[in-house]
């Protein structure tokens, strides 16, 4: 492992609006880090800096069913799509990246072409804030 970090967010203030299709969410809190090449552009999107093989894993709870996707420099990865048909609970998905670009741009995305805006699930089964995390390892 060369690099991590943990992107966080908490709801019901961090996404307060649904993730509409074709729109990324937001994880705009920090959560541990090691080393540099893994670092934040804005609250939802990510570089990585090095060429290289990173693990990316992603919980959501959403409250609707619905999928998410992980983009590279906006282009959408189709092995990462997840989702789920009913029920509300998390989404969650993990994937192996790599990049062949320095500064590559990483977010998660609720993929263009959907039906459904996605409600990032506020205080889900008790009165606590909960978290939703982007969490990338550095492998090469």
């Amino acid at each position: 492992m060369l690099s991590f970090a943990d992107f966080y967010a908490l709801m019901p203030l961090d996404n307060s609006a649904t993730v509409a299709p074709g729109t990324d969410v937001s994880f705009p809190q920090n959560g541990p880090t090691s080393g540099t090449t893994i670092s934040r552009t804005g609250p939802s999107t990510f570089n990585l800096s090095a060429i290289g093989t990173y693990q990316v894993l992603f919980q959501v709870s959403v409250t609707e069913a619905g999928q998410l996707i992980l983009t590279l420099n906006s282009a959408d990865l189709a092995y990462t799509v997840v989702g789920r048909a009913t029920g509300t609970s998390q989404i969650v998905g993990i994937a192996l990246v790599q990049t062949t670009v320095i500064n590559s741009l990483l977010t998660v995305r609720n993929p263009v072409g959907n039906s459904t805006a996605l409600t990032i699930t506020p205080l889900a089964g008790g009165t606590r804030p909960v978290s939703a995390h982007l969490a990338i390892t550095q492998f090469a």
